[in-house]
């Protein structure tokens, strides 16, 4: 599995009880089980879910589903 593919599938499953849309940054934190603490890893790259919402835009939401964040940061982060 490539890192890519493993951030992404730990946003969608942190993002597994959301409820979507999703309209604005600060609901999208609060969604993550531990918020903008919330971590996920990969090798030797660690990542908050704070640290990957400075990658998104007002232009970004509404989030409809959980693959459309994960895509949207791994993309953004350059994975």
């Amino acid at each position: 599995m490539t890192v890519r593919d493993d951030i992404h599938g730990q946003i969608v499953a942190g993002l597994k009880g959301a409820k979507f849309p999703i309209n604005t940054p600060e609901e999208l934190l609060s969604a993550f089980p531990a918020g903008a603490d919330t971590t996920c890893r990969s090798g030797d790259l660690a990542v908050t879910a704070g640290e990957a919402g400075k990658l998104l835009t007002p232009a970004d939401f509404p989030f409809k589903d959980a693959k459309q964040v994960a895509d949207t940061i791994v993309e953004r982060a350059g994975l």
